[in-house]
Formats: C-alpha cells, structure tokens, sequence
C-alpha cells in the first residue's frame, strides 16, 4: 500500500530501500519560505539502527508488509532458536539476535507471535506475563529483613530476579516480560 508523507505518523511502519522501519518521531516544519517539510526519527525494525530523515509533502511511500503469527516455541539448537507454526507445523528458527532478551523468559511450549516482514521471521512478542519456577535461591532467616528487602534468585530460563526475601526454590513464580520484574507468587 502505498501512503503521502501527509500521512505519516508515529508508529507507522514503512518499506525503504527493502527494509522495514518504524517511526519513531514525527513532526511537521512548515518554514517561512519553501516547502513544508515531514521530519522523521527512523527505526530499522531488523537491524536496531535509528536515524533522521525529513520528507517533502510530495513524498510517498510503500508501507512494511508486516505480520504476527502465533508460534510454539520447541527448542535451542546452538545460537538458533526453534518455533512451531500452530495451524501447518512448519518449524522456523530465529538467531539470538532477532530473539533479544525474551530469551530470559522462554520456556518449553510457549506461545508467542512472531514478528514477519515478506513472510521472513524478524523478532518476537511474548506474553505480558509468565510463570517460572524458581530453580536457586538463598534461604531467609527470620528477622534478618528490613521492610521491603529483596533477594536474587534465578529461574529455570537462567535468568537472575530479584524477589522478596520469603520467595523459595522450587516455588512458581509471576513476571512481568515488559519489565523483567517479580509480580507475584503462583500457587499449586
């Protein structure tokens, strides 16, 4: 689809030169002589890479053909990362790159959407939340708090959080995968 500069907002996700960007800033200059101009903040969503750029009101531009698709995560297999498609079966992989720090908060079986430009896998959205059990933990000793202390424990993942001290192993876990931070204990 193709869309005007006039059109441009933030949050819009656009094809330049063969590659997906997001806007990430958005303003109209309209100086006192000449063409009013777009200014834009340009992120690439496969490489990271951010830049300026501002576009005249003549300007157009092809939008990112982009899609989130709901996939099993299976297993890691050295730096690559196995995922299921639920309706064919079809398995895809995904470098420790495209995968970034939800690799924290993967767990066998795992459903979570794939992020696809032109049907390639670029990255992935997990759940706002998941459980994990807490596999190493110091103990507490009653007394030994002040109001309001934490202690690092880690989880299955390998991850390090930090949880209110009565937290114990092998006890499940909330977190929050936006954050990375302790929400609650989960009972049974």
């Amino acid at each position: 689809m193709i869309i005007p500069a006039s059109e441009l907002r933030k949050g819009i996700r656009l094809k330049i030169d063969n590659e997906p960007y997001v806007i990430t800033e958005f303003n109209f200059v309209k100086p006192g002589k000449g063409q009013a101009l777009y200014r834009t903040k340009l992120k690439n969503m496969v490489t990271g890479s951010q830049f300026e750029r501002s576009f005249r009101s003549v300007d157009t531009f092809e939008t990112a053909d982009l899609r989130e698709k709901k996939m099993q995560y299976l297993y890691k297999e050295g730096d690559k990362y196995c995922f299921m498609d639920n309706e064919n079966y079809e398995q895809i992989y995904l470098t420790e790159a495209q995968v970034g720090d939800a690799v924290h908060f993967l767990i066998d079986n795992i459903e979570v959407e794939i992020l696809l430009f032109e049907d390639n896998p670029i990255g992935i959205s997990l759940p706002n939340f998941v459980e994990l059990i807490v596999t190493e933990a110091e103990p507490w000793a009653k007394g030994d708090t002040a109001a309001g202390s934490t202690k690092p424990v880690k989880v299955q993942t390998g991850y390090t959080i930090l949880v209110p001290t009565f937290v114990t192993e092998g006890e499940k876990i909330r977190i929050d995968t936006r954050t990375g931070e302790y929400l609650t204990r989960v009972k049974g």
